[in-house]
């Protein structure tokens, strides 16, 4: 592993972070052998969650159309995630013993049940691809379609398929050999899908398969309980961990300490969820992808908590409508949410199926269960009809919101009759000491015009295999704000590690036709002396953007513009116009400087977007390069009615 990693991870962490890490190392050495096997964790019986198998059953045709496609093609030997295509396996042989180690990008095989779990060194292997593929087929949520189909249309091949799953993995995963038992949240989710699975057709499984699930749940509570996330690992993965806990309690009574463990984990999931969601709704991970993840483990543990008679604290309930509600101001017109920061598809209840709408659906089913919004006559994903008791449609609002605790302001408005939905970034970096899933994107904006992405986060690629090009997706450079000297913002010293954070705030706004917003952030003081100031301000005909860099000289500065895929752009000057096909989207005219329009390219970096977790498009990225000083450097953002783009081109011309 990385010498420099240590020393930066070391860096992030507190005394006390110290103390408990040399804990942790101590109790895994001394967990070798001693905890290993499946002798150490029989099975007990599992009980289903309640509701869950009731509440399927009433799922409309267009949910169950989804479930058996997804089940099918399951069966068929197909498996596609995070943006890769599985070797297709034989309907005679779905669950073969390498298949929990193997890296469909590569076609390598990571180390299996001869390796003890902490042996293996993933955060730096390259040769053998990138773990979190490994990891997303282990944690089995190809069962809840399975399940489902299993239930819904009295499919015995589905059943086959589980108890065949179930059985390959039990002996190619003993508890603590392979990578099945290196992350928390790798077994927490793993046991919600079983937990899914039992309570949807558990009575149709056989006794083995069954005690096979119980031996699982039963390593996997041994598990959580010794090595929880603490400090700078405290983010989801502890409200994941905190999950599984509490239900597997719930579930699996007859475990030693089970009613104990369940009960100090529904209390922490509440404290977690005021950490995490802050008051205002923001994920305090500044991913709303991300908050998305927390919210759907913290509504699951909700749902089955009311169900079982004994709620969750108020609090998780109100931490919950306040996620729903940020979400319902940044959604667009399609449900789909502006990408910031980190995004690897995590998803708690799913198909498997591409889920572009996440945190869209988890704040329409946090709606319904809580009985607010507008009802949908029928939920078409699987955690509506589950969780969301009939999810509900969250209307967008119009005008503008400042969330400044989680420090964001968005603007919903039309503008000579078109649509905006602009997004201005003036919050913290990311969660905890090392701010994770965060981007170096203080004072960023998003631009969504009638419904449709314009200027668009980059997004997040990879991960423990990106490389140089996971710090170009998570660099200031990347994002649509101001990169002094090619410098970040932020000092990036990990592939989940800042050594130094920017600091920004809303320094003051103003509502109303003519509403303005400005921000700064400190990034760029402890090398260069300057403070970013960025203002944002209603023009007549759209909006205008100024940056100043206070505190010395003016310095060479770049202002990146990512578009979204299906944009072009069209240099005259210091103009340029926007289009979308032969029709103009928008047009921006600039002060003096020099403007370059980048497509993609062979080095790391230009106009780039990953859409899905692996992926990279081609997107046109346009670059204003000059000058900035305390005076500041404009570009006013100009709109008009389509009828009148002939008109704007003229005017811009003029400019």
């Amino acid at each position: 592993m990385s010498l420099a990693w240590h020393i930066h991870r070391l860096r992030a962490m507190s005394m006390g972070e110290l103390v408990h890490r040399l804990g942790e190392k101590l109790k895994k050495e001394r967990a070798r052998v001693r905890l290993e096997g499946w002798a150490r964790y029989p099975g007990a019986d599992v009980l289903p969650l309640p509701g869950l198998r009731e509440r399927l059953l009433a799922a409309p045709a267009e949910l169950r159309q989804g479930i058996r496609r997804a089940a099918e093609a399951l069966l068929a030997g197909r498996y596609s995630a995070l943006g890769v295509d599985w070797p297709q396996r034989r309907p005679d042989d779905l669950f073969p013993g390498d298949v929990w180690r193997l890296d469909p990008v590569t076609g390598g095989l990571w180390p299996g049940s001869e390796a003890y779990c902490f042996d293996i060194a993933y955060r730096h292997e390259r040769q053998l691809g990138d773990v979190k593929y490994v990891w997303e087929f282990n944690r089995l949520q190809f069962l809840q379609p399975l399940a489902a189909h299993a239930l819904l249309e009295s499919d015995a091949g589905s059943l086959v398929a589980i108890e065949a799953a179930i059985g390959s993995w039990h002996a190619a995963n003993p508890p603590f050999r392979g990578l099945g038992w290196n992350s928390g949240i790798e077994v927490a989710l793993r046991a919600i899908s079983l937990l899914v699975a039992i309570s949807l057709v558990g009575e149709q499984l056989s006794t083995r398969c069954r005690l096979q699930i119980g031996s699982i749940l039963h390593a996997s509570a041994a598990w959580l309980q010794r090595y929880p996330s603490r400090f700078s690992s405290a983010n989801n993965h502890l409200v994941a961990e905190l999950a599984g806990e509490y239900l597997i309690g719930l579930a699996v009574p007859r475990l030693p300490m089970a009613a104990e463990v369940a009960a100090a984990a529904r209390l922490r999931l509440a404290d977690e969820a005021t950490c995490q969601i802050l008051p205002d709704g923001v994920p305090a991970e500044q991913s709303p992808t991300y908050g998305a993840f927390t919210a759907e483990f913290l509504l699951l543990c909700a749902a089955v908590a009311r169900d079982v008679g004994q709620p969750l604290p108020e609090a998780v309930a109100e931490r919950l409508g306040a996620f729903a509600g940020f979400v319902g101001w940044l959604a667009l017109a399609d449900g789909t949410v502006p990408a910031i920061g980190d995004d690897d598809e995590g998803r708690v209840l799913t198909l498997g199926t591409a889920d572009p709408v996440y945190p869209g659906s988890v704040a329409n089913a946090v709606a319904g269960f809580l009985g607010q919004g507008a009802p949908t006559a029928a939920p078409s994903d699987l955690r509506g009809i589950l969780l969301g008791r009939g999810a509900r449609l969250l209307a967008q609002p119009q005008g503008q919101r400042v969330f400044s605790t989680g420090g964001y302001s968005v603007v919903n408005e039309k503008i000579g009759g078109r649509q905006i939905g602009l997004v201005f970034d003036h919050g913290p970096l990311g969660y905890l000491s090392i701010a994770a899933h965060g981007h170096a994107d203080a004072l960023a904006i998003t631009l969504a015009v009638d419904g449709r992405p314009v200027l668009v986060d980059p997004g997040t690629y990879l991960y423990h295999s990106g490389g140089a090009w996971r710090d170009w997706f998570r660099g200031t450079a990347a994002h649509n704000t101001l990169c002094v000297s090619g410098a970040d913002q932020s000092t990036i010293s990990g592939a989940f590690n800042w050594s130094h954070k920017a600091r920004a705030r809303l320094e003051r706004y103003e509502t109303g036709a003519r509403w303005s917003l400005t921000g700064s952030h400190d990034g760029y003081r402890r090398r260069f002396g300057l403070l970013h100031r960025r203002t944002l301000e209603r023009t007549e005909d759209g909006f205008s953007i100024k940056d100043q860099l206070l505190g010395g000289p003016g310095r060479t500065a770049q202002l990146s513009l990512q578009l979204a895929p299906d944009l072009s752009a069209e240099v005259e000057g210091l103009t340029v116009a926007v289009r979308r096909g032969d029709a103009i989207v928008l047009a921006l005219a600039f002060e003096t400087g020099e403007i370059s329009v980048e497509h993609g390219g062979e080095a790391v970096g230009g106009g780039w977007v990953s859409p899905a977790f692996g992926t990279k498009q081609l997107a046109t990225r346009i670059v204003w390069s000059g000058v900035v000083g305390k005076s500041g450097r404009s570009v006013a953002v100009r709109l008009a009615p389509v009828a009148e783009q002939g008109m704007l081109v003229r005017r811009l011309e003029a400019v």
